[in-house]
C-alpha cells in the first residue's frame, strides 16, 4: 500500500528541473554555509537530518559536517542520480510528503530552495510526523539575483522580470514572498538576515540563468532559448566574460520547533 502511494506521489509531483539536472548540478550557486551552520544549531541532538528537495544534496553535504546521518530525498531520480555523494548522506528517491523515514527518528528536517513546489500542508504533517520531540525544521530560499555592477544588473532584472517573467510558475510567488503567505504551524524563532554570495564570470550566470523554470517555459511556449538572445546585452554589460563579478541573493529563512 506504501510503495503504490509513494508512486503515485512521486508522478504526481511538477517536475521542472529533472530534464536539466546536469546543468542544475553545474551551475546553481552554493546554498549558504552560514544559514546551514544556523540551521544546524536548533536542534540540542545531532544524530539524523532530513534534507527534503534534496536536488543534487548541496545542503545535505553542508549538514553532513553536523549531523551523525543525513537523509537526502527528492522527487526526482535524475536529480539523485546526480547527487554527489558524500560518506554520511544517504541518497534516496521519495516525495516530501511521504519521506518512508521513521516517526519521531529525526532531529532536524531542511528544505532548501524547494518548499514552493510541495503540498505545504502534507509536507508539514510529514515533518511533524518525523521530527522528534523538541526538534526544528528550517526552510530556506534564494530570491532575484542582482550585481554590483549597475549595467549588468539593469540586464538581469530585466531578464528575470521582463523576458521571462510571465513565464514563472504560480509558485514561485511563494519563494518571492520570503514564505510569508503560507502557513507556518511551529514554534517560530527569528533567524539573522543571510545573503548568498558567488563570484562568477558571464558564462557561469548565463549556464545558471538556464536552470530556471522560467526560461525552460519561455523555450517551450517560444521554441527560442531567451538565454541567446539576450546574450549579446549581457556581453555588452559585462565587459571581458573573463572577469569574474558579484552576484548576491537575498535569503529568506523560516524556521521553528515541533511541540
Amino acid at each position: 500500500m506504501f510503495n503504490s502511494r509513494l508512486n503515485l506521489m512521486i508522478s504526481d509531483f511538477k517536475d521542472h528541473f529533472s530534464h536539466i539536472a546536469a546543468s542544475y548540478a553545474a551551475f546553481r550557486p552554493m546554498q549558504p554555509p552560514a544559514v546551514i551552520a544556523w540551521a544546524a544549531s536548533l536542534p540540542q541532538r545531532h544524530d539524523v537530518a532530513w534534507d527534503c528537495g534534496t536536488g543534487n544534496g548541496q545542503a545535505a553535504r553542508g549538514l553532513a559536517e553536523y549531523f551523525t546521518t543525513v537523509i537526502a530525498t527528492d522527487a526526482s531520480a535524475t536529480q539523485i542520480a546526480h547527487a554527489t555523494p558524500h560518506s554520511n548522506v544517504q541518497y534516496r528517491v521519495a516525495p516530501a510528503e511521504a519521506s518512508g523515514l521513521d516517526a519521531h527518528t529525526v532531529d532536524l528536517v531542511t528544505v532548501a530552495q524547494a518548499l514552493h513546489w510541495f503540498d505545504v500542508e502534507r509536507f508539514y504533517n510529514e515533518a511533524k510526523r518525523v521530527i522528534v520531540p523538541g526538534g526544528a525544521l528550517a526552510i530556506w530560499g534564494y530570491g532575484d539575483a542582482r550585481s554590483d555592477e549597475p549595467a549588468v544588473d539593469r540586464v538581469l532584472r530585466e531578464f528575470t522580470r521582463g523576458t521571462v517573467g510571465p513565464y514563472w510558475p504560480p509558485e514561485r510567488r511563494i519563494l518571492d514572498s520570503g514564505f510569508r503567505t503560507i502557513p507556518f504551524p511551529f514554534r517560530e524563532v527569528t533567524p539573522p538576515e543571510f545573503t548568498l554570495e558567488e563570484r562568477w564570470t558571464l558564462n557561469e550566470l548565463l549556464g545558471y540563468l538556464r536552470t530556471w523554470s522560467a526560461t525552460a517555459a519561455y523555450i517551450a511556449a517560444n521554441g527560442r532559448d531567451p538565454v541567446e538572445e539576450s546574450t549579446a546585452a549581457f556581453e555588452t554589460a559585462w565587459g571581458n566574460g573573463s572577469v569574474q563579478r558579484v552576484i548576491r541573493w537575498p535569503v529568506a529563512v523560516r524556521a521553528g520547533y515541533v511541540g
